[in-house]
C-alpha cells in the first residue's frame, strides 16, 4: 500500500480507485473522513479514541465482507 498525502492534509491510499474514494486527515483531537469524489458533501469527524477503535476493528477483520 502506498499512502498519498493531498493538499490540506488529506490522505488517500493507493487502494483508492475510480469507484472507492475515501480519504482522511488529522484534525485537532481526531480525524475527518470524506468521499474524495464528492468533497462538497461534507465530512464525518471522529475522536482519536473512536478512530483507534475503528482501525483496531479493521485490523482484526471485524468488518470483512
Amino acid at each position: 500500500m502506498t499512502v498519498h498525502q493531498e493538499h490540506d492534509g488529506w490522505v488517500k491510499s493507493s487502494f483508492s480507485n475510480q469507484h472507492n474514494c475515501v480519504e482522511f486527515r488529522r484534525v485537532e483531537d481526531g480525524v475527518e473522513v470524506r468521499n474524495s469524489k464528492r468533497p462538497e458533501a461534507g465530512t464525518i469527524a471522529y475522536t482519536d479514541s473512536e478512530w483507534k477503535a475503528f482501525v483496531a476493528g479493521v485490523k482484526a477483520g471485524e468488518f470483512d465482507l
